[in-house]
C-alpha cells in the first residue's frame, strides 16, 4: 500500500524508449508534445558543453519544422538536470575562443527562448550553472521537490556566461537572483518557487500531470512585475548595487575576487536592457576567465576532482562504529550518519554521549534543512555505551584524547572483537602510527583517518599509512573517505603528517610576533588580506591554546630546531586555564558565541610595532614545511599537497595552493627571502633542501 505512494521512475514521456542520438533522446507523444531528454553518455551527471548545445540546435530545427504543441526538456540522469558547464572546454582556450563558444551558446539558447511552441523545463536533483541557464531559456520551469538550483560560477572566479545574468534577473526577483549568483549557494525547490526562479513544485509522480497543466495554462508563471519595473530604472539598481558591494566586501576583497564585483557592475549598468546585458555578460565573462583568480580557482576545481578520483571502488563499509563521543568523535559519527551509514557511537560516560547527540541534531539541522532527513539521519546514529556495535562494524574509528597509552589500551580491548575484514582507524592528529600499532595482532588493517574540525565543513581527510599497512586497507580507507563526501589525501605517518606540520609553524610564528609586541589584530589582518580564512592568532584561540601548545611541543621534540620555540607566557596562560574559545579567554577576549573582541586595525597607534616581513614570516615557513614533506615522501603528489592545504586549512584558494603560489612567485626569490629571514630571526627559516626539486 505505502509503496504506491512512493516516487516512480523519472517521467520521460515519449522519449523513454527513444533511441539515443548523441547527448539527447527525443520523441513526440500523442498530444504532439516534443519530449527532449538530456542523457550525456558515459557520465553519471549531465554537463553542458559545446556538443550538447550544438545538438540542441539541431533539435530546435526539427521542432521548428514539426511545430509541436509544446516542448518538454528534462534529464534522464537520476542525479539531476545538469551539473553545469564542462569546465574542461575552457582549459587552454584563448579569450577569442571562449567568447566564440559563449556566443554560439547564446545563439542556441536564444533560439530556444524564441520558439513559438511553449517550452517547459522539468527539473530534478542538481540544476546548476549552465544547466540552470538552459532551464531559464524555457518559458516555464517545473521543479521536482528534491531539486537544488544555483549558480556556482563565482566559486570559479566567474559569473554565469550563457545568459544567466539577465534571464535570472528578468524572470525571478532581481535582488534574490543577484544574491544567488553572488554567493554561489544553491537553494531548494520551495525557495526557488518563492523567488520566481521556478513556476511550480511537484512530486516526481505528478510530473506528467504538471506538464499537462502547463499545456492548458493551469500553471501561471511566477511574476515579480513590480520589482522588475522598479529595477528597470538605473537609480534603483545603483542603490541596490551599493548594498551588494558592501555585503560582498565583507567576505571577498575586490582585488582578489573580482567576479562578484564585475557581476554587480554589469547588472547596475545594463540591468534594464536584456540585449545590452547579454553583450555585457559575454565581454565580462571572457575577461574574468583570463584573470589570475579564475585560473587558480579553476585549478582548485580540478584539484578537488583529482582527489575524488583517488577512489578505486567501494569501501564495503555499511556500519561505522566511533569510539569517543567528544567534539571530534561525535561529529564524525553524525556526519557518517548524515551520509547514509549506520553508526554506533561509544563512550565510557553518558554525559558526553548526550552532548554529542545534541550537537549532532544541531549540525544536521543546519546541513540538511529538512526535518524528515534530520530524523532519518538521527535514526541511523545509535548511542552505544556497551560497545555492542564494535563486533558488527565494518570500520571502527577511535577518536579519544591524544594519549598513546590510552589508545593502545583501547585497541587491546577491541581488536579481538573486530569482525574479519573490519578496518581499525585512528583519528590521531599527531601520534606516530607505528607507535600506536605496537601490540596489534594485525597491523595491516590499521590506518589513520585524520578528520579536520569542524567535520561538517572541512572537506579533507588525511589517509595516514605506515610500514605494516596493507594496500587493501589504504584503498578501502580512501574509498570510504570519498563515500563520506570528503577529499582524501594519502600521507605517510610522520610528525604532524602534512597539514599540521605545515600549519603549526604559521601559528607558532604568530605567537613569536605577539611576544615581540606586534599587535595581534595587525597580524591577523595581514594574514586575512593574504587570503587565509582566519588569522593565526585567532586560529590559536579557536584550536585551543592547550592543544596548540601540546602539538607544538610534540613537533618541536620530533623536528628539532627547525620548529619555533613556544613563548613562556603561553604555558602560563594554559596553566591558568585561559585556553581560548573553550574557556572564553585566550589571546583575545571572546564573547559568548566564541567571537574574538578585536580592536579595529585602523585604531592601532602609528607607533605600534610592525614588521615589513610579517606575511613572509607567517607564510614561508608553511611552504617550507610542505616542501620538506614532499622531499621526505610524507606526501608524493604536489597537486594533492596543494589540495590538502586548501581543503584542510582554507589556504587562499585564489592563489591555487601553496606550491602553485611558490612556483609563480619564484623558487629562487623565496629561497633568498628565507635566507634573509634566517639571518635576521634564526635557524627556523633555513630553506629546506627540497626547494631544489621545485626548480625543475
Amino acid at each position: 500500500m505505502l509503496s504506491a505512494l512512493q516516487d516512480r521512475a523519472l517521467e520521460l514521456g515519449a522519449a523513454r524508449l527513444a533511441e539515443q542520438q548523441g547527448n539527447w533522446r527525443a520523441a513526440i507523444d500523442d498530444d504532439y508534445v516534443y519530449w527532449l531528454v538530456l542523457d550525456c553518455p558515459g557520465k553519471s551527471v549531465n554537463t553542458i558543453d559545446r556538443d550538447v548545445l550544438t545538438e540542441l540546435s539541431h533539435h530546435i530545427d526539427h521542432i521548428i519544422d514539426q511545430k509541436p504543441s509544446a516542448v518538454v526538456i528534462r534529464s534522464a540522469k537520476v542525479a539531476g538536470f545538469a551539473a553545469g558547464a564542462d569546465i574542461n572546454q575552457f582549459v587552454g582556450a584563448t579569450t577569442g575562443d571562449i567568447r566564440g563558444m559563449l556566443k554560439e551558446g547564446h545563439l542556441v539558447l536564444d533560439r530556444l527562448a524564441d520558439l513559438q511552441a511553449k517550452t517547459i523545463a522539468v527539473i530534478h536533483g542538481h540544476c546548476l550553472g549552465g544547466g540552470l541557464e538552459l532551464a531559464l531559456a524555457c518559458d516555464m520551469r517545473i521543479a521536482v521537490k528534491d531539486a537544488s538550483l544555483g549558480f556556482p560560477e563565482v566559486m570559479l572566479g566567474l559569473h554565469p556566461g550563457l545568459g544567466g545574468t539577465y534571464r535570472s534577473t528578468m524572470k525571478a526577483d532581481p535582488v534574490e537572483a543577484m544574491t544567488l549568483m553572488l554567493t554561489g549557494k544553491s537553494i531548494n525547490a520551495k525557495k526557488a518557487k518563492a523567488i520566481g526562479l521556478v513556476d511550480a513544485v511537484v512530486e516526481e509522480r505528478h510530473v506528467g500531470a504538471a506538464v499537462d497543466a502547463a499545456l492548458h495554462n493551469d500553471i501561471e508563471p511566477t511574476s515579480h512585475g513590480v520589482k522588475h519595473q522598479a529595477f528597470s530604472l538605473k537609480p534603483a539598481r545603483t542603490l541596490a548595487a551599493k548594498q551588494m558591494r558592501k555585503k560582498t566586501a565583507e567576505k571577498a576583497p575586490k582585488d582578489t575576487y573580482p567576479a562578484p564585483y564585475a557581476l554587480i557592475d554589469l547588472w547596475e549598468e545594463y540591468g534594464g536592457s536584456e540585449q545590452a546585458m547579454q553583450e555585457g555578460e559575454l565581454s565580462s565573462f571572457a575577461k574574468l576567465i583570463e584573470s589570475e583568480t579564475s585560473r587558480n580557482l579553476v585549478r582548485v576545481f580540478f584539484l578537488r576532482e583529482k582527489m575524488r578520483g583517488l577512489r578505486t571502488g567501494k569501501s564495503g563499509v555499511k556500519h561505522v562504529h566511533v569510539i569517543g563521543a567528544g567534539a571530534m568523535g561525535g561529529e564524525i559519527a553524525a556526519w557518517a550518519a548524515k551520509q547514509g551509514f549506520r553508526v554506533t557511537l561509544g563512550d565510557v560516560a553518558l554525559k558526553p554521549m548526550g552532548k554529542a547527540i545534541k550537537a549532532a541534531f544541531k549540525m544536521l539541522q543546519g546541513v540538511l534543512k529538512d526535518p524528515l532527513k534530520v530524523r532519518d539521519a538521527l535514526d541511523r546514529l545509535i548511542p552505544d555505551t556497551d560497545g555492542l556495535g564494535i563486533s558488527r562494524a565494518d570500520i571502527v574509528i577511535e577518536a579519544v584524547p591524544e594519549k598513546l597509552d590510552l589508545k593502545r589500551k583501547i585497541y587491546a580491548d577491541i581488536e579481538p572483537k573486530l569482525k574479519p575484514g573490519a578496518i581499525l582507524a585512528t583519528n590521531t592528529s599527531a601520534l606516530p602510527l607505528p607507535d600506536l600499532a605496537e601490540g596489534l595482532s594485525d597491523p595491516s588493517r590499521f590506518v589513520g583517518l585524520h578528520f579536520f574540525n569542524p567535520v561538517s565543513r572541512m572537506q579533507l581527510i588525511e589517509i595516514v599509512s605506515h610500514d605494516r599497512i596493507s594496500e587493501e586497507t589504504t584503498s578501502r580507507a580512501t574509498n570510504f573517505a570519498v563515500e563520506l563526501s570528503r577529499l582524501p589525501a594519502p600521507v605517510k605517518s610522520a610528525p604532524g603528517f602534512l597539514v599540521n606540520r605545515a600549519l603549526l609553524p604559521y601559528m607558532a610564528e604568530a605567537l613569536i610576533m605577539v611576544d615581540e609586541g606586534i599587535p595581534k589584530e595587525r597580524i591577523d589582518d595581514r594574514a586575512e588580506k593574504f587570503g587565509m580564512p582566519m588569522g593565526p592568532v585567532e586560529l590559536n584561540d579557536q584550536v585551543g591554546l592547550d592543544v596548540a601548545l601540546d602539538v607544538s611541543e610534540s613537533l618541536r621534540e620530533r623536528l628539532g630546531g627547525v620548529f619555533p620555540s613556544t613563548p613562556g607566557w603561553l604555558k602560563k596562560m594554559v596553566e591558568d586555564g585561559k585556553l581560548g574559545r573553550k574557556t572564553g579567554q585566550g589571546l583575545y577576549e571572546l564573547d559568548d558565541k566564541g567571537k574574538p573582541q578585536k580592536k579595529p586595525v585602523e585604531s592601532l597607534k602609528d607607533g605600534s610595532k610592525d614588521d615589513p616581513d610579517l606575511i613572509d614570516r607567517l607564510i614561508l615557513p608553511m611552504l617550507n614545511a610542505i616542501v620538506a614533506c614532499l622531499r621526505e615522501g610524507v606526501i608524493t603528489d604536489e597537486d594533492v599537497a596543494d589540495g590538502a592545504m586548501i581543503f584542510g586549512t582554507g589556504f587562499a584558494p585564489f592563489r591555487g595552493g601553496p606550491i602553485n603560489y611558490a612556483k609563480k612567485r619564484g623558487v629562487d626569490e623565496i629561497v633568498a627571502k628565507m635566507n634573509a629571514l634566517k639571518e635576521k630571526h634564526g635557524e627556523r627559516f633555513t630553506p629546506d633542501a627540497g626547494w631544489d626539486r621545485l626548480r625543475g
